[in-house]
């Protein structure tokens, strides 16, 4: 079930309405949240659930025998095994046939050719998500950052559908107190929620998938049969699209969780007017950033050990962030281009300090060149991770550059106002939305139902027909 569908609509609403009138009874509440979100993940394939049954078994395991624990070692023995369970089961599903054909194609080229049996496993929506949400629940309880919870705590944790499929990564330890007690539905942020919902199906209907559709899927699937204008807009459309498609599903997850009673961290902070690298991590998938930070980048010694030890330990960070999104080259050399941004950006405050060179005033028109080589930077980065291979990305790159002069029929006014809204709505500033949240809060009831059919029927006359799936369920 997508979000942005009739089905997904009906299962809401009754989920919805037992959800409220069995809360009072909070065990047969958790009981029945569980059986819902395993039905919802039953619809892409009933055998993906026992992968939750695994995630919850092997973690919850894995967390008791670490209380238990006598000494350090055993408690972090138990923590590693635990965890090294949940990235074979991950790494199993998905990258064993990546690397089998490499190692294949390794064997070949020294002549021990012996070809490795490929298995085709289907791959389970959502499982990267799942892997790292669960690893903060054993390495919390690791740290004392979290309290073993009971295991029908645990299995809601692993299993609850507005998260399930991609993301935000909620921790364990954002989560798990919020089911210490019954959710309060006086407390229900319902503006907040309904803003976030259809802002999230404006910008994947409206804005993502016209935009895939138009030009993005067309161009990079064939570049060589469209201009070096039409590439150029589809590229920057795609900077738009990947952006519009997964902070609308972040930001309809969080709206969802809402109208249920739970609160899920903040996942993107308008990314294109970040004025560096680092700024733009510090925006873009931040519950994917600050996991990263905390489970990779400070345990392998963050900044603690000298320039030289940070500017691995960041380029390592990365690149496994890159691989992270996919089976694939070209999300290593994405990863990759953002770890040599990050350490220069690095190498370049370090020889500033260095020489006592303080950091230039923040003009307004350095402010604006800085936007703009972030924004062109991750845009041609983003090429790697859209195209299918090192050499689709290579045949875009050089088709910016070939085709200059030929008829751009493809490129429309729809198409660059779309692209053109799709960054500006990142300037727009907090209080303005904030204040549209909470004018539709204090809206009757009569007159919010007026504004969220009109909603419903703007984006079904202006967007395309049927909602694609969302990106970041390839990941």
């Amino acid at each position: 079930m997508l979000f942005p569908t009739v089905s997904f609509a009906a299962f809401f609403l009754v989920v919805f309405i037992l959800s409220w009138l069995l809360m009072p009874r909070f065990r047969l509440w958790k009981l029945f949240m569980i059986a819902a979100s395993y039905f919802f993940y039953a619809t892409w394939d009933w055998r993906f659930c026992f992968l939750l049954v695994a995630a919850t078994v092997i973690n919850q395991f894995g967390a008791q025998m670490v209380v238990r624990g006598r000494t350090h070692g055993a408690r972090k023995r138990w923590m590693a095994l635990t965890v090294a369970a949940d990235l074979v089961i991950l790494g199993f599903f998905k990258y064993y046939d990546f690397f089998a054909v490499q190692a294949d194609n390794l064997l070949e080229s020294i002549g021990l050719g012996a070809p490795l049996p490929l298995l085709q496993v289907v791959f389970p929506v959502g499982i990267s998500f799942l892997t790292f949400r669960i690893i903060t629940y054993v390495v919390g309880v690791y740290r004392d950052q979290v309290a073993p919870a009971p295991t029908v705590d645990v299995a809601l944790y692993v299993a609850f559908f507005p998260y399930l499929l991609a993301g935000p990564i909620v921790r364990a330890g954002e989560f798990l107190p919020q089911l210490e007690s019954p959710r309060d539905p006086r407390r229900i942020d319902v503006g907040r929620a309904a803003f976030l919902i259809f802002a999230g199906l404006i910008k994947k209907i409206i804005i993502a998938d016209y935009l895939a559709g138009s030009i993005v899927n067309d161009a990079f699937a064939s570049p060589g049969d469209f201009s070096s204008f039409e590439v150029l807009v589809a590229v920057l459309g795609y900077s738009v699209q990947i952006y519009a498609d997964f902070s609308a599903y972040s930001d309809m997850a969080i709206g969802f969780a809402l109208l249920l009673g739970f609160r899920f961290p903040d996942n993107f902070n308008a990314p294109y007017t970040a004025l560096s690298i680092r700024d733009f991590w510090r925006r873009w998938h931040i519950t994917l950033s600050s996991w990263l930070r905390d489970y990779l980048y400070i345990p392998l010694g963050g900044n603690r050990k000298g320039r030289l030890r940070t500017y691995v330990n960041l380029m390592i960070t990365m690149l496994l962030g890159g691989l992270w999104h996919g089976a694939g080259w070209t999300f290593v050399f994405w990863g990759g281009l953002h770890g040599a941004g990050l350490v220069g950006e690095h190498m370049a405050a370090d020889r500033r300090k260095a020489l006592g060179i303080e950091e230039p005033a923040p003009t307004l028109g350095r402010r604006i060149l800085k936007r703009t080589w972030v924004f062109a930077f991750v845009t041609f980065a983003w090429i790697f991770f859209r195209a299918d291979t090192i050499g689709s990305a290579w045949d875009v790159i050089v088709r910016l550059f070939t085709g200059w002069g030929t008829p751009s029929p493809a490129v429309t006014w729809q198409l660059l106002t779309l692209i053109f809204l799709g960054v500006a709505i990142q300037y727009v500033p907090r209080r303005i939305t904030a204040g549209i949240e909470a004018g539709f809060s204090r809206l009757r009831p009569v007159l919010q139902g007026l504004a969220v059919a009109l909603m419903l029927f703007l984006i079904g006359a202006l967007g395309p027909q049927g909602p694609a799936l969302f990106l970041y369920f390839r990941f």
